[in-house]
């Protein structure tokens, strides 16, 4: 090659490259969602949440929850190369708790989505905290009606749950009572909380709606001890079936001063899913023979809660499950993970970008998913469960209560 075409020939190189560089490039993702993105930094993993109650009497419903979030963490393993973190706040099953743990979890601007709140008087105040943050929020024990009902303040953006609505519950437990029970005339108790009033409420409507008659509807101080002037007070009603509807440490107590209050020794006893733990056997002792419990239909789960789920929770925590929202929960878990893999966007340099509103329009989107609760399909203002509810019996010295109906 001569000399001058070589001179040539590396201009033309030259410019090549010069041109190349003042080319089209893959530009830096520009978030445009309506409510904003989350960026995950190549290496970090991806913050995920929870507000339930981990400590105190009520401990053992949130704690099995955030079991079988852990659960589906575990077995996700990775997303895009990132792993998961997952972090959380106690919200004491109250009010107050709620408000202190939306408080705490709202600033963190890593976070995600929240799994939680473990109970519906938590999630009256945490919701509204969470959600204006931006948040994705599904609770799988959540059971207040108003929370997932259309054109209500208390249905708040970005919340779902993977738990029925009490509307099922209660009617369910008021069929049971007259079906199986053969009762004519109940009396409800309720804690003050919104789960067990609106509970008790649903109860009372659907049983007087089958013919029964309600005797009494009390209301008690969860933290009070001593219950006997209320159930007294129930006796002359005459009264076949007591539906207390409310969590384990007054439930407890409940069930064993019922069986020491005249007239009441022979009335059929019956709490709900907030009484679904190996505390209250344990509390109630030699009383709980014969208590009974609605809850979830734990029969009417996928083939894999047995051959996996049941093993694997066994293998991470040394026990069987402790309460009964941990399918919910992995559930939900499943469902938030999905979500986020279907609207995520990753750099070249591993970079993920999580587009707040994306994320929970994918999560609402959510159809046909096989989760071990059932087949799960959300509804546009958060309802994803598949409402199936049972009645168990207690036995006194052993868990957990047995299915007796359906």
């Amino acid at each position: 090659m001569s000399k001058r075409l070589l001179i040539v020939f590396s201009a033309l190189i030259l410019a090549t490259l010069v041109l190349s560089a003042c080319g089209p490039q893959a530009s830096a993702y520009e978030c445009t969602d309506s409510i904003g993105c989350v960026t995950v930094a190549p290496g970090d993993p991806i913050h995920l949440a929870y507000a339930m109650v981990i400590n105190g009497p009520d401990a053992t419903l949130g704690i099995d929850s955030r079991n079988g979030v852990e659960i589906a963490i575990a077995e996700k393993g990775q997303l895009l190369g990132h792993d998961f973190q997952l972090t959380g706040e106690d919200d004491g099953c109250s009010a107050e708790g709620g408000q202190a743990a939306g408080t705490k979890l709202a600033a963190d601007t890593t976070i995600v989505a929240v799994f939680g709140t473990s109970c519906s008087s938590a999630a009256r105040v945490a919701v509204p905290l969470l959600s204006q943050a931006g948040f994705v929020i599904i609770s799988a024990s959540n059971t207040a009606p108003d929370l997932t009902l259309p054109g209500n303040e208390n249905n708040w953006p970005g919340y779902l749950r993977t738990a029925h609505s009490d509307t099922f519950q209660g009617a369910a437990a008021a069929q049971f009572a007259v079906d199986y029970l053969h009762a004519t005339k109940a009396a409800t108790i309720h804690d003050g909380s919104l789960y067990a009033e609106s509970l008790a409420n649903q109860f009372a409507e659907s049983f007087k709606g089958l013919g029964g008659t309600i005797t009494a509807q009390e209301a008690v101080d969860p933290n009070q001890t001593d219950f006997k002037s209320v159930l007294t007070s129930l006796a002359p009603g005459g009264p076949e079936l007591i539906y207390y509807p409310i969590f384990i440490k007054a439930g407890a107590l409940i069930t064993r001063q019922a069986k020491e209050t005249t007239g009441l020794e022979n009335v059929a006893l019956m709490g709900a899913d907030g009484m679904f733990s190996p505390d209250v056997s344990s509390g109630a002792g030699d009383a709980s023979e014969g208590l009974y419990v609605s809850s979830p239909d734990l029969s009417a789960f996928s083939a894999k809660y047995s051959t996996f789920f049941l093993p694997k929770y066994q293998e991470m925590f040394g026990s069987e499950p402790i309460s009964i929202f941990h399918a919910h929960a992995y559930d939900a878990a499943w469902i938030v993970m999905n979500a986020i893999e279907k609207v995520a966007v990753q750099d070249a340099d591993g970079t993920l970008h999580i587009p707040r509103q994306a994320l929970r329009d994918a999560m609402y989107a959510t159809t046909g998913y096989d989760g071990l609760t059932g087949k799960l399909s959300c509804s546009p203002t958060g309802d994803c469960a598949n409402p199936v509810i049972a009645v168990y019996e207690y036995h006194a010295g052993e868990y957990p209560p047995v299915k007796v109906w359906p």
